[in-house]
């Protein structure tokens, strides 16, 4: 059996690795966006972190990088 081309190779994984970053994307916006469900339950970052067994910092991060990516997501939207 033949092996593909090195080329072809670094193609093929690179679009893998594209497919992999986007689910990646997602799925912390998702998570995001479940955090943001549970601090309106719970009424704060720490008592979300604290029912899930997490720091605050962790929670407050996850939420703040949703922020900042959202945030460039409108700017690159309103700046056509």
């Amino acid at each position: 059996m033949d092996a593909k081309p090195w080329r072809e190779r670094v193609r093929d994984e690179e679009q893998l690795l594209e497919q992999l970053n986007r689910l990646a994307s997602e799925a912390a916006a998702r998570r995001a966006e479940a955090l943001r469900e549970g601090v309106a339950e719970l009424g704060s970052r720490a008592e979300v972190a604290r029912d899930l067994g997490r720091s605050w910092q962790a929670v407050d991060q996850a939420l703040r990088r949703d922020d900042r990516k959202r945030a460039s997501a409108q700017d690159a939207s309103t700046t056509e």
